[in-house]
């Protein structure tokens, strides 16, 4: 399965060479099978592989489930680091807040270099002394993920490109759109490539539905490294700077420009086909105060090679 901000790959199993005794006995042991009788074993035993190979190119299909618990210090507004649609709400915020998402995108792994996805995100938040909010959905979402070009090896790394489009729901006067753009390079550092470099850039736009708002681009440049240990699990760790150019309503409501450190991590379960089965990210961006998230992945397969 091709994952966001992955370069999971499977190393072969060790191929020990046979002897010529080894090789000999083989032999012997199939043409005496095969004199005795056992064709039929051999046609059911064909059909069998024939079914298994035709099932395994089927495209993985799963919901993508992630859960999200976010908090956000008073009046800033943050995008932030990852593969989680940018929903971006312009509310006055003159407290501190948090809120609890869930983003349900339905995923279909093309083939181990494109992904396509899309689906819908609701959410509950909270600020300073009031109640929590109606759980209901906010946006919709749909994109895509391609390899555009795949190490296999050589000496150029594998060039990630990741686009998505969030949309935010119910329409508005202060509706938005977002485009977020990721471009991640990703360099291993081995030949089971289980170890290595990532750097990349997120160019995040959004377009308001009314001329009296204005949220000017964010864009999070930043560098890591991923590691994965012999029983699948993997650990990746990244660090950048968010440029954020800030936003304005009616003149009245301001959220201010910044350049500030963020910093993301995460660890992944996954089985021996590189499908993603657990997944957990923590979040730290300065904006400039801290705002903190915690994402977990259980995607929910209805194919799974």
């Amino acid at each position: 399965m091709k994952t966001y901000f992955a370069s999971d790959r499977v190393r072969p199993a060790p191929r020990y060479p046979q002897t010529g005794l080894v090789r000999a006995s083989s032999l012997a042991a199939l043409a005496a099978l095969v004199s005795v009788g056992f064709s039929d074993f051999a046609q059911s035993k064909e059909l069998d592989d024939n079914s298994t190979e035709a099932d395994s190119t089927l495209p993985n299909v799963y919901l993508d489930l992630r859960t999200y618990y976010t908090t956000f210090p008073a009046n800033t507004l943050s995008i932030g680091l990852g593969a989680s649609p940018a929903v971006v709400t312009l509310p006055t915020l003159s407290s501190s807040s948090r809120s609890i998402a869930v983003d349900a995108p339905l995923t279909v792994d093309l083939n181990d270099r494109l992904t396509i996805y899309g689906g819908v995100s609701a959410s509950a938040s909270q600020s300073g002394l009031s109640d929590w909010s109606t759980f209901a959905i906010n946006s919709w979402n749909m994109g895509f993920q391609a390899d555009v070009y795949q190490q296999n090896g050589g000496s150029i790394p594998t060039i990630t490109l990741q686009s998505t489009v969030t949309k935010s729901v119910p329409d508005s006067p202060l509706t938005t759109t977002s485009f977020n753009n990721v471009v991640e390079f990703d360099y291993a550092l081995n030949k089971d490539e289980t170890k290595g470099l990532l750097a990349g850039v997120q160019y995040t736009r959004v377009a308001v539905a009314s001329p009296l708002a204005t949220v000017n681009p964010n864009v999070i440049g930043y560098v890591g490294g991923y590691y994965q240990w012999p029983n699948n699990w993997k650990f990746t760790g990244r660090i950048g700077v968010q440029s954020f150019g800030g936003a304005q309503v009616l003149n009245l409501i301001q959220f201010q420009p910044f350049m500030q450190p963020i910093i993301r991590v995460d660890l992944d379960g996954n089985d021996d086909n590189d499908n993603r089965l657990f997944g957990v990210t923590a979040q730290i961006a300065w904006t400039p105060k801290p705002a903190y998230q915690l994402i977990v992945r259980t995607p929910l397969y209805a194919i799974r090679n």
